[in-house]
Formats: structure tokens, C-alpha cells, sequence
């Protein structure tokens, strides 16, 4: 028996959180998980990611590009909206001051 603290299975939050909302939508009956893994790994194959990934920030933005694309397709979440919502994000995130809640304006 050891006293090290586990490893942490997701290096980010955000990589538990991308994985949690496609599992959450996945359970919500939105789509199959065949039907998911299947766009995952054209994904990763457009990106020549054919060598295992170690779980970082390149296999989780294969992720997140595999999810935005596939609700667009499923007429979820449309593209430019998307961007929308990340630049929001963005902008909120680059004029918080350090140690504040990063907000979305109104």
C-alpha cells in the first residue's frame, strides 16, 4: 500500500468535462455510442492520429472537433453559433481579472 494520491484521469477539466457531455448525451439517447465512435476515429484518422494517444490535449481536441461536428450534423448546435459561444468565452476569460469568476456578459 502506497500514500500517493491517485493519477488523475483527465490531465485538463476541461477533457473530463468534453467527455462527460458526450457521454451525458449519449445516455440522453441524442445518438449511439457506435455511431460515436465511428465519427471519433475518422477524426483521429484525418488527423493522422493513428499512434496512441497518451490522452492529452491533441486526442481531447479530436474530441471536441468530433462532438461540434457531429451536432451540427444532427441540427444541435450550428457552427457559427459555436464559434460564437467560444469567442464569447474568450473575450470573458482574457478581460477577468486574475483570482475572478471568468462570466459571460449579458
Amino acid at each position: 500500500m502506497t500514500d500517493r494520491a491517485p493519477e488523475p484521469v483527465f490531465t485538463q477539466p476541461w477533457h473530463a468535462q468534453v467527455f462527460a457531455l458526450t457521454v451525458h448525451l449519449n445516455e440522453s439517447g441524442l445518438f449511439s455510442w457506435p455511431d460515436w465512435t465511428a465519427r471519433f476515429s475518422d477524426t483521429l484518422a484525418r488527423h493522422g492520429h493513428a499512434r496512441e494517444l497518451d490522452g492529452g490535449d491533441d486526442y481531447f481536441n479530436a474530441w471536441l472537433e468530433t462532438l461540434e461536428r457531429f451536432l451540427a450534423e444532427l441540427g444541435r448546435a450550428a457552427p457559427e453559433d459555436v464559434e460564437r459561444l467560444r469567442a464569447a468565452w474568450e473575450e470573458a476569460y482574457l478581460t477577468t481579472p486574475h483570482g475572478a469568476p471568468v462570466r459571460l456578459r449579458e
